[in-house]
Formats: structure tokens, sequence, C-alpha cells
């Protein structure tokens, strides 16, 4: 009850901001502007959502991973102690962590979806009474979410792995589900009574249900009650290669029923009331974000505390057993969360590129999937999810580095924390007075710098990619360019963050199995420690980035709009394009001198006698071999020897 209730602070906390800002934006700039200039207007509110949610989705996933990272292969695989030591100088930073990443980037992630799909269902609206429809639903979403707050429960014990983990989700769900079948009655009530709107509640309806069914499966491939997770572990006995070739393919196939949902849904809501209806089946979506964020964000609360309660050694036995079931819990409705994030994500997206192509008076006629331009676009589009993920997953190797480094600095420098360490492994107890505890600070301090320096260019080359495309070359090379995205995005997304929830599942089953210091238990951490940086950095981030480039060109969409008698939109004032391409060389080479964007080791400072050794080696083994062979010349070798 307690890890709940923190959770849904942070849920109502979303989902009452945005709806407060939207309306009160939508208020003030109703009295001097009419609909169409107040709405353009709104985009930049969604812009600024964007924005904050792309500096605290992408660098706390940096932060949190890259602690993670460090905490997890030296403490674990190298040194044997537990999870949350407190010997383990990154143990600290790898908690404060799962708040910056899995709390704030959640949060954040999430309250970007609620405001976008409300901005560009109400922009796709043909009267007053659809533009009210959205803040209608929000409305009474979090109404709705209010009472299912209270319908969560349980009576089950804490038992650790041996908890009826069943039961627990259930005791979630059962708010989840009372909300949810509120908001049903409540947005039928709202569409009878304010335009007798029944085609948009069926597109409602459509959206509530694909959210949930996203959740269920999401659930299948990353809870370690279904045999995905169970073929992860079984592959540990072979090494760690198979743990994450088996955990590549669970992310590769999970990807087919989702997004078998999200086409039935897009095709469903498409007929029966065109573009309006997906932008209102993701408001239906979203609606009751208060207690499906509250469920989501609980994780962490139960996780830092079980860290805490091994922290202390005077915390008995069965306070760990309890957090250990909520944990256990919590990665399972984190990774359901981050399943329907990227699905609501999708939708969003896709009202927002088609707010767009309504803002820029894109018609039928230019948009030709056959023609050069928009397949140009296209592939540029499908292209920057991958150089995205990318340059978040090189992040987070290069700050983990730096973390692994400072970790075996102190447990090689600190006096007695070695010692302390060995008796830890060996599950000895540790007298008071010879225990030694290690300098977190250094480690926080570490992945607080890498995690700012190193948002730097993926958040500049998202900002600058729609505007370079759509100034230089016309709004239908950007219209291709965020259908790529969009397309290539929800399947790396989906992968990455089903891969990463099955990889740290099939780690905590090996763990109720009490296998995890065993070579098959060992073999899975090294699975889960891939698959950190795939679903809490770069899966995720991959969310931000689909609605931002969206959102960036839906503000700009007014300066790009086609006029009525133009006949080809393409290269019309490029030279605008020169400006985000200048900026676009400018950061790149300044990140380049930073050596923020390098492939140089970060370690390379501290390795470079070990390198100059390695290099010798090569040519002392050539000059023995020469010797060698010199000394062989006068040996003869008989027929028989031979």
């Amino acid at each position: 009850q307690v890890a709940f209730t923190t959770g849904s602070i942070m849920g109502f906390t979303v989902v009452g901001l945005g709806l407060a800002g939207l309306s009160l934006s939508y208020l003030i700039l109703g009295v001097g502007f009419g609909q169409e200039p107040t709405f353009q207007i709104l985009a930049g509110f969604g812009f600024g959502a964007s924005s904050i949610a792309l500096f605290a989705r992408v660098a706390g996933g940096i932060y949190t991973k890259a602690a993670d990272v460090g905490a997890d292969l030296v403490g674990k695989v190298e040194a044997g102690i537990d999870e949350d030591d407190p010997h383990n100088p990154a143990v600290i930073a790898d908690n404060v962590g799962d708040n910056v990443g899995d709390v704030a980037g959640m949060g954040a992630d999430l309250f970007e979806s609620y405001v976008g799909s409300i901005i560009a269902a109400a922009t796709l609206a043909d009267n007053d009474v659809e533009r009210a429809l959205p803040f209608y639903l929000a409305a009474v979403g979090i109404l709705c979410s209010m009472i299912g707050y209270f319908c969560v429960s349980t009576n089950e014990k804490g038992d650790g792995w041996n908890s009826n983990l069943g039961s627990l989700m259930f005791a979630l769900e059962k708010g989840m589900y009372v909300s949810a079948a509120l908001f049903i009655i409540g947005s039928f009530l709202v569409c009878f009574f304010l335009d007798r709107l029944i085609y948009e509640f069926f597109c409602i309806l459509i959206g509530l249900f694909a959210g949930i069914l996203i959740g269920k499966l999401t659930e299948y491939f990353t809870s370690f009650d279904f045999a995905p997770v169970k073929s992860i572990k079984d592959r540990g006995q072979t090494g760690p290669a198979t743990v994450v070739i088996q955990g590549l393919g669970v992310g590769m196939l999970s990807c087919v029923p989702p997004v078998f949902v999200l086409v039935v849904t897009i095709l469903a809501c498409a007929e029966i009331r065109g573009d309006y209806g997906v932008a209102i089946a993701a408001v239906g979506m979203l609606a009751t974000l208060g207690i499906t964020l509250a469920t989501d964000a609980y994780g962490p609360v139960a996780d830092n505390a079980g860290g805490l309660a091994e922290m202390d050694p005077s915390i008995p036995s069965e306070v760990r057993n309890k957090t250990d079931a909520l944990d256990a819990l919590g990665n399972t409705t984190a990774a359901t969360g981050k399943g329907f994030a990227i699905g609501s994500a999708v939708l969003t997206s896709l009202s927002l590129l088609t707010a767009f192509k309504e803002q820029a008076n894109l018609s039928s006629f230019y948009l030709d999937l056959s023609d050069p331009v928009i397949l140009a676009g296209t592939l540029f589009g499908a292209m920057l999810p991958y150089m995205f993920a990318a340059l978040t997953m090189i992040s987070v190797g290069k700050a983990a580095a730096e973390i692994i480094q400072e970790v075996r600095r102190q447990f090689r420098e600190v006096p007695g924390l070695l010692n302390c360490i060995k008796q830890a492994s060996e599950g000895l107890e540790i007298p008071e007075d010879q225990d030694v505890l290690p300098d977190s600070n250094r480690c926080v301090e570490i992945s607080t710098r890498s995690s700012v320096r190193e948002m730097i260019a993926p958040g500049c080359y998202a900002i600058l990619a729609p505007l370079f495309v759509g100034f230089t070359v016309g709004p239908r090379c950007l219209m291709g360019m965020l259908v790529g995205s969009i397309t290539s995005g929800c399947m790396v997304a989906i992968m990455m963050s089903n891969a990463g929830g099955a990889w740290d599942n099939g780690k905590k089953l090996c763990e109720k199995l009490n296998i995890k210091k065993t070579d098959q238990g060992k073999a899975c951490v090294v699975g889960d420690t891939v698959g950190d940086p795939f679903k809490d950095t770069s899966g995720p981030a991959l969310n931000i980035l689909l609605k931002l480039m969206s959102m960036v060109s839906l503000t700009v969409a007014p300066l790009l709009r086609v006029q009525d008698n133009e006949t080809n939109p393409d290269w019309n004032n490029f030279y605008y394009g020169f400006i985000p391409l200048v900026l676009f060389l400018i950061v790149s080479g300044l990140l380049v001198h930073a050596k923020i964007l390098t492939w140089e080791d970060p370690l390379g400072k501290f390795l470079g006698g070990e390198d100059k050794a390695v290099e010798m080696a090569p040519a002392k083994a050539a000059e023995g071999k020469t010797d060698n062979a010199a000394a062989s010349e006068d040996v003869q070798i008989t027929e028989a020897q031979a």
C-alpha cells in the first residue's frame, strides 16, 4: 500500500498538471486568438513537454544504467557479492538511478504522450464539440483513476519468492480494471450528452482495450511465469552467448502481437471515424493514465526499499522477504508499463503526423508513396531510430566503463574494503569495528556528469533533423521522414524493451531458484547487464524521439504550409535549411572536440601501460619465432620423424 500510494503521486501529478496546463493555456489563448492560431500555439506547449521528456528519459536512462551495469559487473560477477551490498561503491548511484530513470523518466515520457494525444485530437476536430471531447475524456479518466486507486488491496503475506505473484498482480490490476470499467460508462455519457458521438465512443473503446491488451502481451514475453523468459534461463546452462542470442530472439518475436494490435486499432478507428478516430483512440488509451502510471512507478520504490533493507544488517530477514516479493512484481509492472508507453507513443505520433498534414495543407495530391522525394524521406526517417539508439547505447557503455574503473580502483586502494568484500561474498558476518564503507559519492558524480554530457548529441539531432529536412527539401519529404521513423522506431523500441525485460526476469528467475551464484546464474546476469540499456535507456528513449520529431514538425507546420495554387512544394526557400545544417555541423564539431562523439576508449588514460604491453607482445613473439626458426635451420628431420 505504501509503495503503490507513492507511485500514485507520480501518476496523478502527471495527469493533473497535463490537463490543467492545457486547459488554462486554451482558455487564456482563446480570449485573444481564434481557434486555429490557438491550437498552433498549443503545439508549442507539446514541444515543451517533449523537450523536458527528452532530458528526463534519455539523461535519466544513461544515469541509471551506467551505475547499474557497473555495479552488476564488478559487484555480482567479479566480486560475487549481493546486488545491494553496501560495500559496492556503485550501489547508491544505482538506487538513485532507479528514481531518475524509472520514475521521473517514465513520468515525463507519458506526460508527453498525454498532452500530445489531446493536442492532436483537438487539432484534427471538425467542430467545437469534437474539440472539447478530449478534454472531457481526460477529466473523466482522472476521476475514474481516483476511484480505482481505492480498490487496490491484498491479503497476501510477503514470503519472498514463495509469494503468490499472480495474486499480487491482480491486486494492482483490480484497480486498473475498475477504472477502465468506470471510464467506459463515463465516456459513453460524455459522448451521448455532448452530441450523441456514438462513432467516437467506439473508437475510444478500441483505444482503451488496445492499451490493456498490449500490456498483457508484454507481460507474457517478460514475466518469468511464462515460457519466453524460462527459455532464456535454460540457455544459461551453455553460457552468456546463448543467453544473449535467445533474448534477442525473444525481443524480435515480441514485436508481432503488439504490432498486430496497433494495426487493427488504426484500421478499425480510421474506418469508423477517419483520422479523428485514431486520435481519439489515443486519448482513450491514455485516459486512465493516473492509475496505470501509479502501478508502474511503484516498482522502483519497492526496489529501493529492498536495497536499503539489504544494506542495513539490523533489519530482519522478513522485511527483505516482503520487498523481494514487491520487487519481483515491480519488474513485471515496469515491463508492461514500457509496452503501454510504446503503444501510446505510436498512436500519439500518428495523430500528430496527421495533424501536421492538415496544418501544412498537404492533400493526397502531394502524397504519392512512389514519389522519390517521399521515399527518400522515409529511408532517412527509418535510419534515425537506429542512430538514436546507437548513441544512447554507446553512451551507457562509456559511462559504465568509467564506473567500473572507479569501483575497481576503490576495491584496490581503500584500506580494508577488499577484505570486507571477501567476507561478504562468503556470507560471513563482518564485525562493526572492522567494517569499511566505500566512497559512493564518486560514482554518483560520474553518473551525473556522464548522463548530462552524453544526452547532448541525441537531443540536438532529434530536434534538428525535422527542421533540416522540412526547410531544405519541403513538407512532403518531412512527411516521409516521420512515417519512416514511426515505422522503424516502433519495432526497435518494442524489441529493445521486451528483450531487456526478458533478460532481467531471466536473472530474477535464477534468484528465485537459488542458482544465481552458479555458472548458469552468472550467464543470466551477463544477459541482464546487456539488457539494462536496452530496456531502460535506448528502447524507452525511442518513444521520445518519435513524439519529439512529430511535435517539432507540427510546431513549424505553418511555416511550411503549401499554398492552394502551388504545384510543386519541394525545395522552396531551401536556403533556410542551411541554418539547422550549420547548427548540426557546429554541434557535431564541438562534441567531437570535447571527445563526447568518439571511438576512443574512455579508460585509455588508465590502461595506457597495458595497451603498450599488448602492442609489444606481438613484436616480441615475432622476434622469438624468428630466433627459433633460425636455430632450427640446422636440424634435420627424418621421414619417420615427420
